[in-house]
């Protein structure tokens, strides 16, 4: 059920960075819901337990978890982190995504 959807090495190098200082593993959780401008918006929520229905997108022991109904919003998806003059953050590269509004939280399929 992953739909082909991958976790970048520097996200996982985060996660990885965030487990040892947590001193027990942290996984990425990632869900679509509908909202925001664009018709759907990422929940991205630090999680130490996987829910029955989450598929495991593992990457150098980092973890990702994304449940079965965000997963077919997601194929293709790539979830990365990134480290801007901004800010850092993780993101969501979703080759569905037709087009996002200007915040950069939601988007349209």
């Amino acid at each position: 059920m992953s739909h082909n959807i991958t976790l970048t090495a520097a996200a996982a190098r985060h996660l990885n960075r965030l487990s040892d200082a947590a001193g027990h593993k942290v996984m990425l959780r990632v869900q679509v819901e509908g909202g925001g401008c664009s018709g759907f918006q990422y929940v991205l929520d630090l999680t130490d337990a996987a829910n029955d229905d989450e598929s495991r997108i593992e990457h150098d022991g980092a973890v990702a978890l994304v449940d079965e109904v965000s997963a077919p919003l997601m194929a293709g998806s790539m979830i990365d982190y990134v480290e801007e003059l901004v800010g850092s953050q993780f993101k969501i590269l979703n080759p569905l995504a037709v087009s996002s509004c200007g915040c950069g939280t939601s988007f349209a399929l």
